[in-house]
């Protein structure tokens, strides 16, 4: 690792404070969980106009412990106080999926703007009420966003734009996390809490399949299981490999794992594209160019810590009175982008510096849109909608079944 990559790491992950504006955005967190630590409270330091202020858990000691660690002034005995406070704008919600769905709707009911932890809910038919909910059609309706925070990295745009949907004719997408990393007791592994690997790493899988046809998945032909079978663990899947049929005919498949090997692989997504002609005002009348393109982003989901875009394009020249080749080679190229002002067009004039993770991306554009500012990426409510759609596809194809329903549902109205 060079010395630059490990300046770009520690200034990630320790970033310098800035100082913070009058109307600066005032976060409740719902729960102590680790996983605010990457989505708001690291890089709430680097933006200027969010604070964190107040913060609740089952626990109050853990509560206090998560408000010292991360300079949180205000500290609330119950989730319920934190919604009820009028100094809090939005409310973060960390917490284990099967409570996603309640929080949410108390606190877009509350008035608050929400960032929402993936996957938005347990299931499609909690999805179908949370994003129908009549408070979004209010005039200054409550923002909310489901934190697919890879989204958001320059790098990803760069990739989609490399993209042919209506030419992918297959996609293989691959996550993982290390078996030491997620123990058998995690919530990723209690049903009762709509745990496993479809609802944790999987939701990314997903989403870059979606994201890459630009399309809905008609069909899902295999979903694969490797899932336990016990106690509040039975039905829980830790490791799966789906594949997908989207309407242009082409193939979708994803892999992942939460008890993968000891040493971390980057997630990636190889893009295979059909062979189209390409026009060509060199070549005779007489004869045919044609390319194949495979686009392959590394290290998409983490992007902060290493990526690369890697571009292969076969070229074949056939005469077209036979099709028989002529010449055929192939070219290679790769790319990457820690910053917007790697990239060339629109998305260099973004915000952003290298040590920005795709969490900081994420809250810039989360920001601006609460604010009222135009926002060049967004994961709307039937996208999300859409998401929860594909997941609880795969799951029914498994066998295992949909993850369970909040009995919350009954008092929406």
């Amino acid at each position: 690792m060079s010395v630059g990559q490990l300046m770009r790491l520690w200034w990630a992950f320790d970033p310098p404070s800035v100082e913070k504006s009058k109307d600066a955005l005032k976060f409740g967190i719902l729960g102590a969980a680790n996983s605010a630590g990457m989505t708001l409270t690291i890089p709430a330091k680097m933006h200027p106009e969010v604070v964190l202020y107040a913060v609740a858990a089952r626990d109050r000691k853990r509560a206090e412990e998560f408000a010292k660690s991360n300079s949180i002034p205000v500290v609330r005995d119950t989730y319920q106080e934190i919604l009820d406070d009028p100094n809090v704008d939005v409310i973060l919600i960390p917490l284990p999926n099967a409570l996603h769905f309640e929080w949410a709707v108390k606190a877009i009911k509350a008035g608050k703007h929400v960032l929402l932890e993936k996957p938005s809910v347990s299931n499609s038919k909690e999805a179908e009420v949370l994003f129908n909910l009549p408070e979004f059609d209010l005039p200054n309706a409550p923002v909310m966003l489901e934190a697919f925070h890879y989204r958001f990295h320059p790098i990803w745009s760069i990739f989609r734009s490399l993209i042919t949907p209506a030419d992918v004719v297959h996609v293989d997408t691959y996550s993982m996390i290390p078996w030491w990393f997620v123990t058998k007791d995690h919530i990723h592994f209690k049903h009762h809490l709509a745990g496993g690997t479809m609802m944790g790493m999987g939701t990314y899988n997903f989403a870059a399949l979606r994201l890459i046809f630009d399309a809905e998945p008609e069909e899902c032909l295999v979903a694969d299981t490797k899932a336990f079978t016990e106690g509040v663990h039975h039905d829980c899947d830790y490791e799966f490999k789906t594949k997908f049929r989207f309407p242009n005919g082409g193939i979708g498949e994803a892999f992942s794992t939460l008890q993968g090997p000891s040493i971390w692989h980057p997630s990636y997504a190889t893009v295979t594209h059909r062979k189209v002609e390409v026009k060509d005002s060199g070549l005779p009348d007489s004869q045919q160019k044609f390319v194949t393109r495979e686009v392959t982003i590394n290290g998409w989901i983490h992007a902060v810590f290493w990526h690369r875009i890697d571009i292969k394009e076969t070229f074949e020249i056939r005469d077209k009175a036979s099709n028989k080749l002529i010449k055929k080679w192939t070219e290679k190229k790769s790319q990457k982008a820690y910053k917007p002002r790697d990239a060339t067009g629109e998305i260099s004039k973004l915000n952003g510096e290298d040590h920005w993770m795709s969490f900081r991306y994420q809250l810039e554009q989360f920001v601006n849109r609460v604010k009222g500012r135009p926002t060049q990426y967004w994961v709307d409510r039937q996208d999300s909608l859409n998401q929860m759609k594909m997941v609880d596809m795969a799951y029914e194809k498994s066998g295992l079944g949909i993850r369970p329903t909040s009995k919350y549902i009954d008092q929406v109205n």
